[in-house]
Protein backbone atom coordinates (compact mmCIF):
# COMPACT_ATOMS: atom_id res chain seq x y z
CA UNK A 1 0.00 0.00 0.00
CA UNK A 2 1.97 2.99 -1.33
CA UNK A 3 -0.16 6.13 0.32
CA UNK A 4 1.66 8.74 -1.50
CA UNK A 5 0.14 7.09 -4.67
CA UNK A 6 -2.91 7.02 -2.94
CA UNK A 7 -3.17 10.18 -1.97
CA UNK A 8 -2.16 11.61 -5.44
CA UNK A 9 -5.56 9.07 -6.57
CA UNK A 10 -7.52 10.50 -3.95
CA UNK A 11 -7.04 13.91 -5.15
CA UNK A 12 -8.00 13.36 -8.85
CA UNK A 13 -10.71 10.74 -9.14
CA UNK A 14 -14.23 10.55 -8.87
CA UNK A 15 -15.72 7.54 -6.23
CA UNK A 16 -18.42 5.66 -6.02
CA UNK A 17 -18.50 5.22 -2.58
CA UNK A 18 -16.40 7.33 0.01
CA UNK A 19 -15.86 5.45 3.44
CA UNK A 20 -14.85 7.67 6.72
CA UNK A 21 -13.33 5.78 9.12
CA UNK A 22 -10.50 2.98 9.06
CA UNK A 23 -11.62 0.61 11.77
CA UNK A 24 -13.27 -2.93 11.75
CA UNK A 25 -16.42 -1.74 10.20
CA UNK A 26 -15.09 0.91 7.69
CA UNK A 27 -12.20 -1.46 6.79
CA UNK A 28 -14.49 -4.68 6.09
CA UNK A 29 -16.83 -1.94 4.36
CA UNK A 30 -13.96 -1.10 2.32
CA UNK A 31 -13.41 -4.81 1.55
CA UNK A 32 -16.77 -5.71 0.72
CA UNK A 33 -17.96 -3.03 -1.40
CA UNK A 34 -14.66 -3.24 -3.89
CA UNK A 35 -15.28 -7.20 -3.84
CA UNK A 36 -18.86 -5.77 -5.38
CA UNK A 37 -17.24 -3.94 -8.13
CA UNK A 38 -17.28 -0.46 -6.27
CA UNK A 39 -14.80 2.61 -7.16
CA UNK A 40 -13.82 2.61 -3.06
CA UNK A 41 -12.13 5.21 -1.14
CA UNK A 42 -11.17 4.33 2.15
CA UNK A 43 -9.99 6.95 4.90
CA UNK A 44 -8.86 7.14 8.41
CA UNK A 45 -8.16 9.98 10.69
CA UNK A 46 -5.42 8.73 12.13
CA UNK A 47 -4.03 5.34 11.76
CA UNK A 48 -5.83 2.12 10.81
CA UNK A 49 -7.64 0.39 13.97
CA UNK A 50 -6.31 3.32 16.16
CA UNK A 51 -9.06 3.71 18.14
CA UNK A 52 -11.93 1.22 19.22
CA UNK A 53 -10.61 -1.42 17.06
CA UNK A 54 -7.41 -1.72 18.28
CA UNK A 55 -8.33 -1.62 21.92
CA UNK A 56 -11.14 -4.42 22.12
CA UNK A 57 -11.11 -7.51 24.65
CA UNK A 58 -9.76 -9.57 21.75
CA UNK A 59 -12.26 -11.80 21.79
CA UNK A 60 -14.46 -13.53 18.83
CA UNK A 61 -18.22 -14.21 20.71
CA UNK A 62 -21.70 -14.12 20.82
CA UNK A 63 -21.57 -13.26 24.38
CA UNK A 64 -22.44 -15.09 27.52
CA UNK A 65 -23.48 -12.45 29.48
CA UNK A 66 -26.35 -10.79 26.50
CA UNK A 67 -27.23 -14.44 26.55
CA UNK A 68 -28.08 -14.66 29.94
CA UNK A 69 -29.48 -11.58 29.97
CA UNK A 70 -32.06 -12.58 27.56
CA UNK A 71 -33.33 -15.09 29.30
CA UNK A 72 -34.01 -13.32 32.36
CA UNK A 73 -35.80 -10.90 30.83
CA UNK A 74 -37.19 -12.77 27.70
CA UNK A 75 -35.39 -10.03 25.35
CA UNK A 76 -35.83 -11.36 22.05
CA UNK A 77 -33.20 -8.44 20.71
CA UNK A 78 -30.75 -9.78 22.88
CA UNK A 79 -30.96 -12.98 21.41
CA UNK A 80 -31.06 -12.34 18.13
CA UNK A 81 -27.76 -10.34 18.83
CA UNK A 82 -26.44 -13.76 20.54
CA UNK A 83 -27.01 -15.38 17.46
CA UNK A 84 -25.69 -13.16 15.28
CA UNK A 85 -22.29 -13.22 17.20
CA UNK A 86 -22.16 -16.80 16.95
CA UNK A 87 -23.09 -16.81 13.25
CA UNK A 88 -20.20 -14.64 12.67
CA UNK A 89 -18.02 -16.00 14.91
CA UNK A 90 -16.93 -19.18 12.54
CA UNK A 91 -16.42 -16.59 9.50
CA UNK A 92 -13.57 -14.49 11.81
CA UNK A 93 -12.22 -17.69 12.51
CA UNK A 94 -11.82 -19.27 9.17
CA UNK A 95 -10.82 -16.08 7.23
CA UNK A 96 -8.08 -15.17 8.94
CA UNK A 97 -6.68 -18.07 11.13
CA UNK A 98 -3.09 -16.66 11.47
CA UNK A 99 -5.17 -13.94 13.79
CA UNK A 100 -8.41 -15.30 14.90
CA UNK A 101 -8.16 -18.89 16.72
CA UNK A 102 -9.96 -20.80 19.03
CA UNK A 103 -9.74 -19.75 23.13
CA UNK A 104 -10.62 -22.37 25.84
CA UNK A 105 -12.39 -19.92 28.71
CA UNK A 106 -12.35 -21.68 32.10
CA UNK A 107 -14.96 -19.89 34.22
CA UNK A 108 -14.26 -21.07 38.21
CA UNK A 109 -17.42 -21.99 40.64
CA UNK A 110 -16.92 -22.15 44.71
CA UNK A 111 -20.27 -24.63 44.66
CA UNK A 112 -22.04 -27.31 43.11
CA UNK A 113 -25.09 -25.09 42.28
CA UNK A 114 -23.07 -22.48 40.23
CA UNK A 115 -21.17 -25.16 38.70
CA UNK A 116 -24.85 -26.40 37.70
CA UNK A 117 -26.32 -22.85 36.71
CA UNK A 118 -23.10 -22.51 34.78
CA UNK A 119 -22.88 -25.75 32.61
CA UNK A 120 -27.05 -25.05 31.41
CA UNK A 121 -26.12 -21.59 30.64
CA UNK A 122 -23.55 -22.73 28.45
CA UNK A 123 -24.87 -25.72 27.16
CA UNK A 124 -27.33 -22.96 25.74
CA UNK A 125 -24.56 -20.92 24.24
CA UNK A 126 -23.26 -24.33 22.41
CA UNK A 127 -26.77 -24.79 20.85
CA UNK A 128 -26.94 -21.56 19.31
CA UNK A 129 -23.63 -21.46 17.77
CA UNK A 130 -23.76 -21.82 14.26
CA UNK A 131 -24.10 -25.22 12.91
CA UNK A 132 -20.90 -24.54 10.71
CA UNK A 133 -18.97 -23.97 13.99
CA UNK A 134 -16.61 -26.52 14.56
CA UNK A 135 -15.46 -25.11 18.00
CA UNK A 136 -15.40 -27.35 20.81
CA UNK A 137 -18.29 -28.26 23.26
CA UNK A 138 -18.63 -26.64 26.62
CA UNK A 139 -17.91 -29.51 29.53
CA UNK A 140 -17.43 -29.46 33.64
CA UNK A 141 -14.06 -29.55 34.60
CA UNK A 142 -13.32 -31.01 38.16
CA UNK A 143 -10.88 -28.89 41.09
CA UNK A 144 -8.20 -30.95 40.02
CA UNK A 145 -8.21 -30.68 36.16
CA UNK A 146 -8.89 -27.17 36.50
CA UNK A 147 -5.90 -26.25 38.84
CA UNK A 148 -3.28 -28.40 36.49
CA UNK A 149 -5.12 -25.93 33.53
CA UNK A 150 -4.70 -22.88 35.15
CA UNK A 151 -2.65 -23.02 38.30
CA UNK A 152 -2.40 -19.75 39.29
CA UNK A 153 -6.04 -19.93 40.84
CA UNK A 154 -7.09 -20.21 44.68
CA UNK A 155 -7.74 -23.95 45.83
CA UNK A 156 -10.17 -22.64 46.94
CA UNK A 157 -12.70 -23.35 44.18
CA UNK A 158 -15.20 -26.06 43.54
CA UNK A 159 -15.02 -27.06 40.17
CA UNK A 160 -15.12 -25.52 36.49
CA UNK A 161 -17.15 -25.38 33.26
CA UNK A 162 -15.01 -24.97 30.03
CA UNK A 163 -16.45 -23.76 26.76
CA UNK A 164 -14.76 -22.18 23.62
CA UNK A 165 -15.30 -18.79 22.02
CA UNK A 166 -12.71 -16.96 19.28
CA UNK A 167 -9.72 -14.93 19.96
CA UNK A 168 -8.71 -12.03 17.64
CA UNK A 169 -5.59 -9.70 17.13
CA UNK A 170 -8.08 -7.35 16.31
CA UNK A 171 -5.50 -4.23 14.92
CA UNK A 172 -4.03 -6.79 12.99
CA UNK A 173 -7.41 -8.08 11.56
CA UNK A 174 -8.28 -4.68 10.96
CA UNK A 175 -5.31 -3.99 9.15
CA UNK A 176 -5.43 -7.64 6.97
CA UNK A 177 -9.04 -6.19 6.44
CA UNK A 178 -7.02 -2.95 4.74
CA UNK A 179 -5.05 -4.96 3.20
CA UNK A 180 -7.42 -7.03 1.81
CA UNK A 181 -9.72 -4.37 0.29
CA UNK A 182 -6.81 -2.53 -1.37
CA UNK A 183 -6.06 -5.56 -2.89
CA UNK A 184 -9.59 -5.87 -4.66
CA UNK A 185 -9.13 -2.93 -5.77
CA UNK A 186 -9.63 0.25 -3.01
CA UNK A 187 -7.95 3.23 -2.61
CA UNK A 188 -6.94 3.72 1.47
CA UNK A 189 -5.47 6.38 3.26
CA UNK A 190 -4.64 6.94 7.10
CA UNK A 191 -3.51 10.09 9.04
CA UNK A 192 -6.30 11.73 7.05
CA UNK A 193 -9.26 13.74 8.44
CA UNK A 194 -12.60 15.18 7.34
CA UNK A 195 -12.93 18.48 8.11
CA UNK A 196 -15.72 19.69 6.39
CA UNK A 197 -18.18 18.89 3.14
CA UNK A 198 -19.55 20.30 -0.38
CA UNK A 199 -22.61 19.75 -1.58
CA UNK A 200 -24.57 20.11 -4.98
CA UNK A 201 -27.60 21.99 -5.92
CA UNK A 202 -30.17 19.89 -4.26
CA UNK A 203 -28.35 19.93 -1.27
CA UNK A 204 -26.21 16.31 -1.38
CA UNK A 205 -22.92 15.60 -0.21
CA UNK A 206 -20.35 15.49 -3.95
CA UNK A 207 -17.06 16.23 -2.08
CA UNK A 208 -15.24 15.57 1.43
CA UNK A 209 -12.72 17.99 2.63
CA UNK A 210 -9.42 16.42 4.19
CA UNK A 211 -6.99 17.40 6.24
CA UNK A 212 -3.42 14.87 5.20
CA UNK A 213 -2.11 15.22 9.00
CA UNK A 214 1.78 14.12 7.64
CA UNK A 215 1.34 16.90 5.28
CA UNK A 216 -1.20 19.61 6.86
CA UNK A 217 -2.24 20.02 3.48
CA UNK A 218 -6.05 19.92 2.41
CA UNK A 219 -7.52 18.44 -0.18
CA UNK A 220 -11.07 17.51 -1.17
CA UNK A 221 -12.17 13.80 -2.14
CA UNK A 222 -14.57 13.78 -4.94
CA UNK A 223 -17.60 10.49 -4.43
CA UNK A 224 -20.97 10.02 -5.78
CA UNK A 225 -22.12 8.39 -1.74
CA UNK A 226 -20.54 8.93 1.45
CA UNK A 227 -20.44 6.00 4.53
CA UNK A 228 -19.25 7.56 7.59
CA UNK A 229 -18.33 4.57 9.92
CA UNK A 230 -16.66 6.52 12.50
CA UNK A 231 -17.63 4.76 15.73
CA UNK A 232 -18.04 6.57 19.06
CA UNK A 233 -17.30 10.03 16.44
CA UNK A 234 -20.04 9.36 14.39
CA UNK A 235 -22.20 11.88 15.21
CA UNK A 236 -19.40 15.02 14.52
CA UNK A 237 -19.44 13.39 10.78
CA UNK A 238 -23.42 13.36 10.81
CA UNK A 239 -23.35 16.82 12.20
CA UNK A 240 -20.86 18.22 9.58
CA UNK A 241 -23.49 16.82 7.08
CA UNK A 242 -26.47 17.84 8.17
CA UNK A 243 -26.09 20.32 11.62
CA UNK A 244 -29.68 19.18 12.40
CA UNK A 245 -29.17 15.82 12.96
CA UNK A 246 -29.96 14.79 16.89
CA UNK A 247 -26.85 12.90 18.17
CA UNK A 248 -27.29 8.98 18.12
CA UNK A 249 -24.19 7.99 19.88
CA UNK A 250 -23.74 7.24 23.69
CA UNK A 251 -19.91 6.33 23.86
CA UNK A 252 -18.76 3.95 26.96
CA UNK A 253 -15.55 3.31 27.94
CA UNK A 254 -14.07 0.31 28.76
CA UNK A 255 -10.03 -0.32 30.09
CA UNK A 256 -8.06 -2.91 29.99
CA UNK A 257 -4.87 -3.73 31.83
CA UNK A 258 -2.05 -6.56 31.35
CA UNK A 259 -0.35 -8.32 34.30
CA UNK A 260 2.30 -11.21 33.36
CA UNK A 261 1.68 -14.61 32.09
CA UNK A 262 2.76 -16.01 35.36
CA UNK A 263 -0.65 -14.78 37.04
CA UNK A 264 -2.39 -17.40 35.85
CA UNK A 265 -0.17 -19.32 34.26
CA UNK A 266 -2.18 -20.87 31.71
CA UNK A 267 -2.58 -21.13 27.98
CA UNK A 268 -6.23 -20.76 28.52
CA UNK A 269 -8.69 -17.62 29.59
CA UNK A 270 -10.55 -16.76 32.90
CA UNK A 271 -14.02 -15.38 32.86
CA UNK A 272 -15.05 -13.85 35.76
CA UNK A 273 -19.14 -14.51 35.65
CA UNK A 274 -20.00 -11.38 37.51
CA UNK A 275 -18.78 -7.96 39.09
CA UNK A 276 -20.21 -5.91 41.53
CA UNK A 277 -21.46 -3.59 38.32
CA UNK A 278 -22.63 -6.52 36.88
CA UNK A 279 -20.76 -7.04 34.39
CA UNK A 280 -17.74 -10.40 32.98
CA UNK A 281 -14.45 -9.80 32.78
CA UNK A 282 -11.95 -11.66 31.18
CA UNK A 283 -8.28 -12.65 31.74
CA UNK A 284 -7.21 -13.94 28.61
CA UNK A 285 -3.52 -14.92 27.39
CA UNK A 286 -2.16 -12.58 24.84
CA UNK A 287 0.99 -11.60 23.74
CA UNK A 288 2.93 -13.89 26.30
CA UNK A 289 1.39 -11.87 28.75
CA UNK A 290 -2.57 -11.73 30.61
CA UNK A 291 -4.97 -8.87 29.48
CA UNK A 292 -7.60 -8.47 31.93
CA UNK A 293 -10.73 -6.35 31.16
CA UNK A 294 -13.01 -4.41 30.89
CA UNK A 295 -15.24 -1.68 32.77
CA UNK A 296 -17.91 0.29 31.34
CA UNK A 297 -18.65 3.55 31.97
CA UNK A 298 -20.31 6.52 30.11
CA UNK A 299 -17.42 9.00 27.90
CA UNK A 300 -18.35 12.46 26.47
CA UNK A 301 -14.91 13.88 26.36
CA UNK A 302 -13.90 12.78 22.58
CA UNK A 303 -11.20 15.34 22.47
CA UNK A 304 -8.88 13.15 24.59
CA UNK A 305 -8.19 9.80 24.38
CA UNK A 306 -9.82 7.41 27.13
CA UNK A 307 -6.50 6.37 29.08
CA UNK A 308 -6.36 3.69 32.38
CA UNK A 309 -6.87 5.50 35.46
CA UNK A 310 -5.83 4.42 38.55
CA UNK A 311 -9.34 3.64 40.26
CA UNK A 312 -10.38 1.79 37.14
CA UNK A 313 -6.36 -0.13 37.88
CA UNK A 314 -7.84 -1.34 41.53
CA UNK A 315 -10.91 -1.99 40.24
CA UNK A 316 -9.93 -4.89 37.76
CA UNK A 317 -7.36 -6.09 40.71
CA UNK A 318 -9.97 -6.52 43.07
CA UNK A 319 -12.31 -8.24 40.72
CA UNK A 320 -9.41 -10.99 39.91
CA UNK A 321 -8.23 -11.27 43.20
CA UNK A 322 -10.54 -14.08 44.94
CA UNK A 323 -9.66 -15.79 42.22
CA UNK A 324 -5.82 -16.09 42.41
CA UNK A 325 -3.59 -18.49 44.98
CA UNK A 326 -1.27 -15.04 45.47
CA UNK A 327 -1.29 -11.82 45.87
CA UNK A 328 -1.45 -9.22 43.10
CA UNK A 329 -1.28 -5.64 43.02
CA UNK A 330 -0.48 -2.41 40.74
CA UNK A 331 3.33 -3.12 40.98
CA UNK A 332 2.65 -6.01 38.63
CA UNK A 333 0.82 -3.61 35.79
CA UNK A 334 3.09 -3.87 32.82
CA UNK A 335 0.59 -1.76 30.52
CA UNK A 336 -2.80 -0.86 30.16
CA UNK A 337 -5.06 0.97 27.57
CA UNK A 338 -8.68 2.29 27.37
CA UNK A 339 -11.57 2.50 24.66
CA UNK A 340 -14.44 3.19 23.46
CA UNK A 341 -17.74 1.26 22.60
CA UNK A 342 -20.24 3.34 20.44
CA UNK A 343 -23.28 2.59 21.67
CA UNK A 344 -26.37 3.89 19.81
CA UNK A 345 -29.28 5.69 21.34
CA UNK A 346 -32.66 5.35 19.74
CA UNK A 347 -33.40 8.37 17.29
CA UNK A 348 -35.49 10.99 19.39
CA UNK A 349 -38.47 10.52 17.35
CA UNK A 350 -38.86 6.98 18.57
CA UNK A 351 -37.96 7.87 22.22
CA UNK A 352 -40.68 10.73 22.55
CA UNK A 353 -43.34 7.73 21.12
CA UNK A 354 -43.27 9.31 17.74
CA UNK A 355 -43.59 7.01 14.46
CA UNK A 356 -40.38 6.06 13.28
CA UNK A 357 -39.04 8.12 10.19
CA UNK A 358 -37.46 12.11 10.42
CA UNK A 359 -35.81 13.06 13.48
CA UNK A 360 -37.39 15.51 16.01
CA UNK A 361 -35.41 18.30 14.27
CA UNK A 362 -37.39 17.77 11.35
CA UNK A 363 -34.15 16.99 9.00
CA UNK A 364 -34.91 13.81 6.79
CA UNK A 365 -32.81 11.09 8.88
CA UNK A 366 -34.04 7.43 9.36
CA UNK A 367 -32.80 4.32 10.36
CA UNK A 368 -32.91 1.57 7.84
CA UNK A 369 -35.11 -1.73 8.58
CA UNK A 370 -31.67 -3.96 7.59
CA UNK A 371 -30.21 -7.16 9.54
CA UNK A 372 -29.28 -6.64 13.15
CA UNK A 373 -30.72 -3.16 13.89
CA UNK A 374 -32.30 -2.69 16.95
CA UNK A 375 -33.33 0.76 17.64
CA UNK A 376 -35.12 -0.07 21.61
CA UNK A 377 -33.35 1.60 24.45
CA UNK A 378 -32.89 -1.87 26.38
CA UNK A 379 -30.63 -3.55 23.23
CA UNK A 380 -28.36 -0.08 23.68
CA UNK A 381 -25.05 -2.88 24.03
CA UNK A 382 -23.53 -3.62 21.18
CA UNK A 383 -26.51 -3.50 18.02
CA UNK A 384 -25.85 -2.06 15.18
CA UNK A 385 -28.29 0.03 12.53
CA UNK A 386 -27.41 1.99 9.05
CA UNK A 387 -29.02 5.18 9.03
CA UNK A 388 -29.21 7.20 5.68
CA UNK A 389 -30.00 11.10 6.01
CA UNK A 390 -32.00 11.97 3.34
CA UNK A 391 -30.95 15.82 3.23
CA UNK A 392 -27.39 15.19 2.95
CA UNK A 393 -27.51 11.56 1.56
CA UNK A 394 -24.99 10.72 4.49
CA UNK A 395 -24.62 7.14 5.37
CA UNK A 396 -23.71 6.56 8.81
CA UNK A 397 -23.04 2.72 10.62
CA UNK A 398 -23.93 3.05 14.06
CA UNK A 399 -22.69 1.05 16.80
CA UNK A 400 -21.93 -3.02 16.42
CA UNK A 401 -19.09 -4.92 18.01
CA UNK A 402 -15.81 -6.86 16.57
CA UNK A 403 -17.24 -10.16 15.38
CA UNK A 404 -20.11 -8.73 13.79
CA UNK A 405 -18.46 -6.39 11.54
CA UNK A 406 -18.70 -8.64 8.33
CA UNK A 407 -22.99 -8.26 9.08
CA UNK A 408 -22.11 -4.62 9.81
CA UNK A 409 -20.33 -4.28 6.67
CA UNK A 410 -23.05 -6.13 4.28
CA UNK A 411 -25.69 -4.62 5.99
CA UNK A 412 -23.77 -1.21 5.14
CA UNK A 413 -23.31 -1.81 1.69
CA UNK A 414 -26.69 -3.52 0.68
CA UNK A 415 -27.79 -0.04 1.63
CA UNK A 416 -25.22 1.69 -0.61
CA UNK A 417 -25.50 -0.62 -3.40
CA UNK A 418 -29.37 0.34 -3.54
CA UNK A 419 -28.90 4.50 -3.32
CA UNK A 420 -26.15 3.87 -5.89
CA UNK A 421 -28.37 1.38 -8.29
CA UNK A 422 -26.07 -1.20 -8.31
CA UNK A 423 -27.29 -4.91 -8.23
CA UNK A 424 -24.00 -6.83 -6.88
CA UNK A 425 -24.18 -9.72 -4.13
CA UNK A 426 -21.40 -9.62 -1.04
CA UNK A 427 -18.81 -11.87 -1.48
CA UNK A 428 -16.93 -11.67 2.27
CA UNK A 429 -18.25 -14.86 4.37
CA UNK A 430 -15.42 -17.09 2.39
CA UNK A 431 -13.21 -14.58 1.25
CA UNK A 432 -9.97 -15.51 2.77
CA UNK A 433 -8.09 -12.19 3.59
CA UNK A 434 -4.40 -11.14 2.98
CA UNK A 435 -1.66 -13.70 4.38
CA UNK A 436 -4.30 -16.54 4.86
CA UNK A 437 -4.50 -18.26 1.92
CA UNK A 438 -1.56 -21.28 2.10
CA UNK A 439 -1.20 -21.05 6.25
CA UNK A 440 -1.61 -23.51 8.62
CA UNK A 441 -0.80 -23.68 12.25
CA UNK A 442 2.52 -25.18 11.35
CA UNK A 443 3.38 -22.57 8.83
CA UNK A 444 6.23 -21.28 11.89
CA UNK A 445 8.09 -23.86 11.31
CA UNK A 446 8.69 -23.14 7.35
CA UNK A 447 9.94 -20.03 8.37
CA UNK A 448 12.34 -21.18 11.21
CA UNK A 449 13.71 -23.89 8.20
CA UNK A 450 13.58 -21.08 5.74
CA UNK A 451 15.23 -18.55 6.92
CA UNK A 452 17.16 -20.01 10.70
CA UNK A 453 15.37 -18.02 12.37
CA UNK A 454 14.72 -19.03 16.24
CA UNK A 455 11.26 -20.71 17.24
CA UNK A 456 9.85 -17.42 18.88
CA UNK A 457 10.42 -15.29 16.32
CA UNK A 458 9.24 -17.54 13.43
CA UNK A 459 6.15 -18.46 15.18
CA UNK A 460 5.82 -14.38 15.62
CA UNK A 461 6.14 -13.93 11.89
CA UNK A 462 3.77 -16.23 11.19
CA UNK A 463 1.08 -15.09 13.56
CA UNK A 464 1.24 -11.47 12.91
CA UNK A 465 1.67 -11.65 8.84
CA UNK A 466 0.72 -15.54 7.88
CA UNK A 467 2.19 -15.84 4.77
CA UNK A 468 3.29 -12.73 3.99
CA UNK A 469 5.82 -13.49 6.91
CA UNK A 470 8.48 -14.29 4.25
CA UNK A 471 9.12 -10.64 2.93
CA UNK A 472 10.00 -9.33 5.93
CA UNK A 473 11.75 -12.43 6.63
CA UNK A 474 13.45 -11.91 3.35
CA UNK A 475 14.04 -8.56 4.01
CA UNK A 476 15.93 -9.70 7.12
CA UNK A 477 17.83 -12.73 5.09
CA UNK A 478 19.49 -9.92 2.56
CA UNK A 479 20.75 -7.19 5.28
CA UNK A 480 22.01 -8.62 8.08
CA UNK A 481 21.29 -5.68 10.45
CA UNK A 482 17.49 -6.13 10.27
CA UNK A 483 18.31 -9.76 11.53
CA UNK A 484 18.66 -8.43 14.51
CA UNK A 485 16.07 -8.49 17.43
CA UNK A 486 14.22 -4.90 17.48
CA UNK A 487 14.65 -4.89 21.70
CA UNK A 488 16.37 -8.02 23.53
CA UNK A 489 13.94 -10.29 25.24
CA UNK A 490 11.36 -9.83 22.29
CA UNK A 491 10.61 -12.11 19.17
CA UNK A 492 10.06 -8.59 16.85
CA UNK A 493 12.68 -7.83 14.31
CA UNK A 494 14.22 -4.82 12.80
CA UNK A 495 13.21 -5.75 8.97
CA UNK A 496 9.68 -5.67 10.23
CA UNK A 497 9.84 -1.74 10.98
CA UNK A 498 11.10 -1.58 7.78
CA UNK A 499 8.40 -3.93 6.30
CA UNK A 500 5.47 -2.15 8.24
CA UNK A 501 6.83 1.54 6.60
CA UNK A 502 6.36 0.04 3.04
CA UNK A 503 3.98 -2.56 2.79
CA UNK A 504 1.66 -1.79 5.77
CA UNK A 505 1.28 1.77 5.74
CA UNK A 506 2.64 2.95 9.10
CA UNK A 507 3.93 5.99 8.90
CA UNK A 508 4.40 7.04 12.89
CA UNK A 509 6.12 5.26 16.00
CA UNK A 510 3.05 5.10 17.64
CA UNK A 511 1.33 3.27 14.41
CA UNK A 512 4.30 0.84 14.61
CA UNK A 513 4.55 -0.03 18.24
CA UNK A 514 1.02 -0.14 19.57
CA UNK A 515 -0.86 -1.68 16.60
CA UNK A 516 1.46 -3.68 13.79
CA UNK A 517 3.65 -5.53 16.58
CA UNK A 518 1.52 -4.53 19.93
CA UNK A 519 4.30 -3.63 22.35
CA UNK A 520 2.73 -0.30 23.46
CA UNK A 521 -0.49 -2.26 24.59
CA UNK A 522 1.55 -5.09 26.14
CA UNK A 523 4.69 -3.56 28.25
CA UNK A 524 5.24 -0.17 28.47
CA UNK A 525 8.94 0.10 29.46
CA UNK A 526 9.86 -2.20 26.52
CA UNK A 527 7.95 0.49 24.32
CA UNK A 528 9.68 3.19 25.65
CA UNK A 529 13.19 0.90 24.86
CA UNK A 530 12.05 0.24 21.10
CA UNK A 531 10.87 3.78 20.76
CA UNK A 532 14.55 5.46 19.55
CA UNK A 533 15.35 2.59 17.74
CA UNK A 534 11.79 2.68 15.32
CA UNK A 535 12.46 6.48 15.17
CA UNK A 536 15.90 5.69 13.34
CA UNK A 537 14.36 2.90 10.88
CA UNK A 538 11.59 4.56 10.36
CA UNK A 539 13.33 7.33 10.04
CA UNK A 540 15.79 6.67 7.34
CA UNK A 541 12.98 4.96 5.73
CA UNK A 542 11.12 7.82 5.57
CA UNK A 543 13.21 10.56 5.58
CA UNK A 544 13.33 12.52 8.24
CA UNK A 545 16.09 14.40 9.83
CA UNK A 546 17.87 13.08 12.48
CA UNK A 547 16.03 16.02 14.99
CA UNK A 548 13.07 15.09 13.48
CA UNK A 549 13.51 11.35 14.75
CA UNK A 550 14.46 12.03 18.03
CA UNK A 551 11.49 14.63 18.76
CA UNK A 552 9.44 11.56 17.33
CA UNK A 553 10.75 9.48 19.91
CA UNK A 554 10.55 12.07 22.46
CA UNK A 555 7.21 12.47 22.33
CA UNK A 556 6.29 9.19 21.96
CA UNK A 557 8.17 8.71 25.45
CA UNK A 558 6.47 11.69 26.65
CA UNK A 559 2.94 10.29 25.80
CA UNK A 560 3.86 6.30 27.18
CA UNK A 561 5.02 7.91 30.51
CA UNK A 562 1.91 10.03 30.61
CA UNK A 563 -0.04 6.56 30.47
CA UNK A 564 1.61 5.31 33.64
CA UNK A 565 1.43 8.32 35.35
CA UNK A 566 -2.07 8.16 35.05
CA UNK A 567 -2.56 4.21 35.86
CA UNK A 568 -0.60 4.79 38.82
CA UNK A 569 -2.65 7.53 40.17
CA UNK A 570 -5.75 6.42 42.48
CA UNK A 571 -9.17 8.57 42.14
CA UNK A 572 -8.34 10.79 44.54
CA UNK A 573 -5.70 12.29 42.84
CA UNK A 574 -2.81 10.34 45.03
Amino acid sequence: MNRDQYIHRLQKETFDLCIIGGGASGAGCALDAALRGLKVALIEKTDFAAETSSKSTKLVHGGVRYLEQAFKSLDFAQLRQVQHGLEERHIVLQNAPHLARPLALITPVFNWWENLYFSIGLKLYDWFASRKDNLPKSRRLSKSDTLRRMPGLTRKIHSAVLYYDGQIDDARYCLALVQSAAAAGAIVSNHLEVIGFQKNEAGKLSAALVKDHLSKEDFTIKSNLFLNCTGPFADRVRQLANPGLTPRIRPSKGVHVILPHATLDSGEALLIPETRDGRVVFAIPFESELLLGTTDDEYNDLDKEPALLGGEVDFLLETLQPFLEKQIDRRHIKAGFGGLRPLVAPPMRERNGSAPGTSTSGKDASPLPVGGAERATKSLLRDHEVEHDGASNLLSLLGGKWTTYRLMAKDAVDVACKLLDIRAECRTATHLLVGAEGWDNAFWKKIMTDFGFDADISQHLAQKYGTRAVIPATLAAEYAELAERLIPGFPYLKAEVIYAVREEMACTIRDFLARRIRLEITDWEAALDAAPRVAKLMGDELGWTTNRQSDAAAAYADLLKSFQKMADTDHTGK
